[in-house]
């Protein structure tokens, strides 16, 4: 969940609480309180109020100046600014009660400089644990929309924006609401397909003590609720295939875990600059490959159900910007591609009807691209149930993109949607012979170090992304390769046992073999 703390607090007293590293203040004696937000998006007033009507600023150390309104709103003329020349913290807030208790969301457009010890939106006082959500660092000034739930039990909830920051860090936040209603994720996922090899090759994972277990075990404990496996079809190392995805499903479940299947439909990595057919299926007619393509997903989707564990949500192709099976496959022929899809679709459908089929692009940062695929599918019948894009900050662009594509697919097709990839490096420094694949300073995101710290912020900032898709559309994410470390003979290459591994500074396990500080927000909320 969201960094929460229990508040033996009532909000009857006139009590404040400034901690080390956040603000955290309850209501003055007297202060004015209502059931619905006052002056939610800064307009009353005009710039340079200090605070806003309906609104109350505190500071244990007299700065609460840092906190005011200023022109340039999200939906107005003017929006609420955190900033001072020097380091500070405030919080501004507004009480509520009288409230009917249940479940309550408040939404909020933010943007921030990032470089706080900490930003964030808080639910406090409500009769539970105090709610977070961090504000992510927005340095190309976009708006970003955020949410935070919580449980009103005792009718009342205090609402506050919270900055512990150094000098010149300022955040914006705008055109806020409180309304009934819950949000959350109901997958906070791992692609552990390099797992068994690792384990095979002699890799090791420890707990935060240090003491050597089982690495899904370790991101199960963390708050790991999903797990993703790709399926290659003969694959030159014989790893991720029928056997192994069998044996892996069997551990994930037994741990209480939904299991994700990703076809590739390849002997080796499919992606948007490849999708080449299996060896087998090379000379394969269109109706050869049709038939393929069902036989191969119901093979693999029924062993599953067979064994007990069957399938939950299953990918037809992995980032299919292209299409899949290529040349046959191409985008450039939509009526042989929704026909390979389809069958694909069909098959797991066949095994279960509850098993989720969803189509998977390399296109989160980009809409316009994510509309033009779909529209297609849509068009040519192809039947799915979600929609999975992957996200890197590093390729991907800024998350206001991402928000931007998950909003509108989920909107303009109706469905489910999640971040099927996602990582984020916790260190420049390498740990095997290959350069990784982000080894360089200028190829990180503004505002993310590669550090534990910047890694765990990039994950969670993603996580609360996908949270805040409208109408409950936002299924999770599933951080890729947690546990590709640097092991001996578990490279990139399955036809080069002598290939290493370019992720490693991207896994949830440092060079240690512990878990890094990201791993922690496989519990959110």
């Amino acid at each position: 969940m969201h960094q929460g703390f229990k508040r033996l607090l009532t909000t009857s007293a006139a009590t404040t609480l400034l901690a080390s590293a956040a603000v955290v203040a309850l209501p003055a004696s007297g202060a004015q309180a209502a059931t619905t937000l006052t002056n939610a998006g800064f307009e009353t007033g005009s710039a340079a109020t200090a605070t806003p009507a309906g609104w109350s600023t505190y500071s244990a150390a007299g700065q609460n100046s840092a906190s005011y309104t200023e022109a340039g709103g999200h939906g107005g003329s003017y929006r609420l600014t955190h900033w001072s020349a020097s380091a500070y913290k405030v919080q501004t807030y507004q009480y509520l009660s009288g409230l009917t208790n249940g479940t309550y969301t408040l939404t909020a457009w933010v943007r921030s400089s990032g470089g706080q010890n900490s930003a964030y939106l808080a639910l406090s006082n409500c009769g539970g644990a105090e709610q977070r959500t961090d504000l992510p660092p927005t340095p190309n000034g976009a708006w970003i929309r955020l949410v935070t739930s919580v449980a009103v039990t005792g009718n009342q909830c205090t609402i506050s924006i919270n900055s512990d920051a150094n000098a010149g860090n300022w955040l914006n936040v705008d055109d806020l609401s409180f309304t009934a209603g819950s949000t959350g994720l109901s997958a906070r996922g791992v692609d552990v397909s390099t797992l068994r090899k690792s384990e095979d090759k002699g890799g090791l994972y420890k707990n935060s003590a240090g003491t050597t277990g089982d690495a899904l075990g370790i991101l199960h404990s963390a708050g790991a609720d999903y797990v993703r496996l790709k399926v290659w079809v003969n694959p030159a190392d014989g790893y991720n295939t029928k056997t192994q995805v069998l044996a892996m499903a069997k551990r994930a479940k037994a741990l209480g875990m939904k299991v994700l299947i990703d076809f590739h439909y390849s002997d080796s990595w499919a992606d948007p600059g490849k999708q080449t057919k299996p060896a087998a299926w090379s000379g394969y007619t269109l109706a050869q490959l049709k038939t393929a393509v069902y036989n191969h997903t119901y093979d693999v989707l029924n062993a599953l159900k067979a064994q007990g564990t069957t399938a939950d949500m299953v990918q037809i192709g992995n980032e299919i910007n292209g299409g899949m099976l290529w040349s046959e496959g191409s985008t450039a022929n939509w009526t042989n591609l929704s026909a390979l899809l389809t069958q694909g679709a069909n098959a797991a459908k066949a095994v279960s009807s509850s098993t989720k089929v969803a189509l998977h692009l390399a296109k989160g940062g980009d809409d316009a691209g994510a509309r033009t695929f779909f529209d297609n599918a849509v068009s040519y019948g192809v039947p799915f149930d979600a929609i999975g894009l992957s996200y890197y900050g590093y390729w991907h662009g800024p998350l206001s993109d991402l928000q931007t594509t998950l909003d509108d697919v989920a909107a303009r097709y109706n469905k489910q949607v999640f971040v099927a990839e996602t990582a984020y490096p916790f260190t420049l420094a390498n740990d095997d012979g290959l350069e990784n694949n982000v080894a360089t300073a200028s190829q990180l995101v503004a505002g993310y170090d590669a550090t534990q710290a910047g890694q765990a912020a990039n994950f969670r900032d993603v996580l609360n992304v996908v949270e805040a898709v409208p109408n409950g559309k936002g299924l999770g994410a599933f951080y890729w390769e947690p546990t590709w470390t640097a092991v001996t003979g578990n490279g990139w290459d399955p036809a080069d046992a002598t290939s290493a591994d370019a992720w490693e500074n991207q896994a949830l396990f440092d060079y240690s073999d512990k878990p890094t500080a990201a791993m922690s927000w496989l519990n959110h909320r």
